[in-house]
């Protein structure tokens, strides 16, 4: 294992030769906001190494810098978290990157496929998953331990091949360019405290208690990050709904509610609530924060929204794509109650070509579901017209 500044500067050294590398972390956030970096593996096709970012006077500097190196392709499975992490610690995001989990979707390997299982599907290898709950900050770890974490990268290079060639192969590298800038994209990661609140499931019915829910959340939000705990170590999301319905203007009023543990309100913490509670308070009306517009379905739009699901799922599995990766739930619901006006990825980008424009269609009467031979089909009805006169 890699422990020593110079080891870490050559290994990434070699490591940059190559025009990919396959990257995994093992980490801790259970206790923390931040997670808690206790290991890196990394793998081009000719090497792999695992470094100690834990290992005592190290520098992850030679590590930032391949990250940052935008001749070398960064290969993760399920990027969002090891990003997360190189972001935090770094303030860069790794460019350019593959993420092998939205690539299998991409190629057919149904929703959200798991490491260990494409591992099986692509190469025939079976993983011992019998360290996959190790505790990784503790030291010394042993050689299974160590021999888990290496494979995380090294059958990776063999799943990225081929996925690559899959992707060129079906014509479909762009689409996942269109995926990996979301991934790629600083604000992915970057929340602002003022936006925790978004985080939050809308409970609230009125601008002020918006207006609270916004203060609280963003106070929690800075308290959780200043402190290095998670957010519900704080105060428990179901407080903050509490409180922001019921704007308590003093301790007094914060002890009553049934949320706040006994003797909370004189704490510290309970102060600063109060505080930030009102801070609301004192917006003026005319300044509040307006509620999220509850867009009201026309009727048939509940209907429709059925149709788009089987239509989704019958362009999903003749192009051998992942459903969830083309449109969600909630995506057919807009597109059913707003047709062209919708705001969603399934209308923009590859998703459209492939899907959007055929949904429009569906809901527009423009296109049409049949059964034939124990199949579901859609015809273009102006085609089926057409032929039906001839």
């Amino acid at each position: 294992m890699i422990e020593t500044t110079a080891d870490l500067e050559a290994a990434c050294q070699q490591l940059a030769l190559s025009n990919y590398i396959t990257i995994d972390t093992e980490f801790l956030r259970e206790t923390t906001f931040w997670p808690e970096l206790c290991l890196i593996q990394m793998a081009s096709p000719d090497l792999a190494v695992i470094v100690d970012p834990m290992a005592k006077g190290i520098d992850l500097a030679p590590f930032f810098a391949l990250m940052a190196n935008p001749e070398v392709i960064k290969v993760f499975h399920a990027a969002r978290q090891d990003i997360e992490i190189i972001f935090h610690l770094g303030n860069l995001i790794p460019h350019p990157i593959f993420d092998t989990q939205v690539a299998a979707m991409v190629c057919g390997f149904g929703d959200s496929v798991s490491y260990d299982q494409l591992v099986n599907r692509v190469t025939g290898t079976q993983i011992d998953k019998s360290s996959r709950f190790t505790d990784w900050s503790r030291r010394p770890l042993t050689e299974k331990q160590l021999d888990y974490a290496l494979a995380d990268v090294t059958h990776l290079r063999d799943i990225y091949k081929y996925l690559a060639a899959e992707l060129e192969r079906e014509g479909r590298s762009l689409w996942l360019t269109e995926e990996m800038a979301i991934l790629e994209a600083r604000d992915t990661y970057d929340l602002h405290p003022d936006d925790a609140w978004q985080r939050l499931k809308m409970r609230v019915k009125k601008p002020i208690e918006l207006a609270a829910l916004k203060t609280v959340a963003a106070w929690r939000e800075r308290e959780a990050r200043a402190r290095n705990v998670p957010r519900g170590r704080i105060l428990k999301d179901d407080a903050i709904y509490e409180i922001a319905q019921q704007q308590p203007k003093d301790a007094e009023a914060l002890a009553r509610l049934r949320t706040i543990p006994k003797g909370w309100e004189r704490s510290t913490a309970g102060t600063a609530v109060v505080e930030a509670v009102n801070e609301a308070l004192a917006i003026p009306k005319a300044d509040l924060p307006k509620l999220p517009r509850q867009s009201h379905a026309p009727e048939g739009a509940a209907a429709a929204g059925e149709m788009l699901k089987v239509l989704l799922k019958l362009i999903a599995e003749k192009q051998g794509v992942a459903a969830k990766i083309i449109a969600n739930s909630e995506d057919l619901d807009k597109i059913a109650a707003e047709g062209e006006k919708a705001d969603v990825a399934a209308l923009k980008g590859w998703r459209r070509e492939l899907f959007g424009e055929t949904a429009l269609k569906l809901i527009n009467g423009d296109v049409a579901l049949r059964f034939v031979d124990k199949k579901i089909e859609a015809v273009e009805i102006s085609a089926e017209i057409t032929s039906a006169s001839a």
